[in-house]
C-alpha cells in the first residue's frame, strides 16, 4: 500500500555555538543588533518534513512516496533517498531554485537562531496528487501555501484519506483557511502550541475541531499525546528514550507512526504508542535521518515500553 507524503524537502545546516547567546546580545541594543558567533562545530543533515516522515516510514517496512519540489542542488539528497529505497518519482526538480535550506545555530542552553530559505518549496503547487496510482493514504505536511491547499483539495476529490499536518506552516493560514482544511481532511494532528493557535484562529474548541475529522491528534512532548476520536479522548503515554540528544524531527517521526498504524488498521491506542516510540527513538540521535532499526527491534522496544505487542 502506497503512502503519498506531500511536504518540504530541505538541507539542515546545524552549527553549535560553545557559549550562551545572552552573553553576547545586549538587551538595550536590539534595535541595532549586529553580532557574529564563532561556530567550530557544524554538520549538514538531510531534512524537511516530507523527507523525515518518509525515512521513518521506510524503516517500518512501508512504501512511502514523496511529492515535493526541490532545487538544482538536490542530487546528494536524491542519492541518499535512493540508497534507502525511497521513491523520488514525484519529486520535481526546479533548476532555477535551491532546495529548501535551514541554517540553525544552537547555543549551550539549546536556544536556537534559525534562518530558513524555502527555495523550490514555494512552488509545491506545480505538483498534483497523481490519479490512477495505488495511493491508500496521504499526508499534507508543511510546504508552500498554495501547494498545501491544492493538495488537500485533490486528496478529497480523489477520496484518498489524508492527515492534515500544518506544523510550522500554521502561521500562513487564517481561520477560514484552517476550517477548510479540517473540512477536507480525514485526520488532523497538531502539537500543543499549534492546537492553541488553531483554536484561536478558527474560534473552535478542540471538541468542535475533533467533530470535523475522524481523529484529532495532539502531541504533548514528554507528556505523551491525546487522540480525540468518536467522542472519546485517548491518552497515549510517552515512550522512554535511552538518552535525549536532539528533538529536531521528532514530530515527523511521530507522524510516520500515525501513518503506519492507519495503513495497518491498528486501533488508536496501538497507533499512538507506535508513533510515540518512533519519536523517542529519533530523539536519541542527532539529525533527523540518522537512526536505524529493524522492524523486529522496534517491536521488541514496543514490548519493553508498553508491556504488550502489536
Amino acid at each position: 500500500m502506497t503512502t503519498l507524503i506531500c511536504g518540504s524537502m530541505a538541507y539542515d545546516t546545524i552549527m553549535v555555538f560553545h557559549d550562551q547567546f545572552k552573553n553576547h546580545i545586549l538587551a538595550d541594543k536590539l534595535h541595532i543588533l549586529n553580532v557574529s558567533f564563532l561556530v567550530p562545530a557544524m554538520r549538514r543533515e538531510y531534512g524537511g518534513c516530507a523527507g523525515n516522515i518518509a525515512y521513518n516510514l521506510q524503516l517500518m517496512n512501508e512504501e512511502p512516496v514523496i511529492m515535493a519540489t526541490v532545487g538544482h542542488d538536490f542530487e546528494p539528497y536524491a542519492q541518499w533517498l535512493s540508497q534507502k529505497g525511497i521513491s523520488t518519482h514525484h519529486i520535481k526538480v526546479l533548476d532555477d531554485h535551491y532546495t529548501g535550506q535551514a541554517y540553525i545555530t544552537t547555543d549551550q542552553d539549546n536556544n536556537q537562531i534559525t534562518a530558513f530559505h524555502p527555495g523550490a518549496m514555494n512552488f509545491s503547487h506545480l505538483n498534483a496528487v497523481p490519479v490512477g496510482e495505488d495511493i491508500s493514504i496521504g499526508i499534507v505536511s508543511p510546504d508552500g501555501k498554495q501547494g498545501m491547499q491544492e493538495h488537500a483539495e485533490q486528496f478529497a476529490e480523489l477520496e484518498i484519506p489524508f492527515i492534515f499536518d500544518p506544523g510550522q506552516g500554521m502561521p500562513m493560514f487564517n481561520g477560514e483557511e484552517l476550517i477548510r482544511f479540517l473540512d477536507l481532511a480525514t485526520y488532523a494532528t497538531f502539537n500543543d502550541y499549534e492546537s492553541e493557535l488553531v483554536q484561536e484562529r478558527t474560534g473552535l474548541s478542540l471538541e468542535q475541531i475533533a467533530e470535523k475529522v475522524e481523529a484529532l491528534i495532539i502531541t504533548l512532548g514528554a507528556q505523551g499525546s491525546k487522540i480525540y476520536s468518536q467522542g472519546q479522548c485517548i491518552e497515549i503515554p510517552a515512550a522512554k528514550p535511552s538518552q535525549i540528544l536532539d528533538p529536531t524531527g521528532c514530530g515527523d517521526a511521530y507522524r510516520a507512526g500515525l501513518l503506519y498504524g492507519l495503513i495497518n488498521e491498528y486501533d488508536w491506542e496501538i497507533t499512538g504508542r507506535i508513533a510515540s516510540l518512533l519519536g523517542a527513538i529519533k530523539i536519541e540521535h542527532n539529525g533527523t535521518q540518522n537512526h536505524v532499526f529493524t522492524l523486529d527491534e522496534f517491536k521488541q522496544r514496543y514490548q519493553d515500553n508498553f508491556g504488550t505487542s502489536f
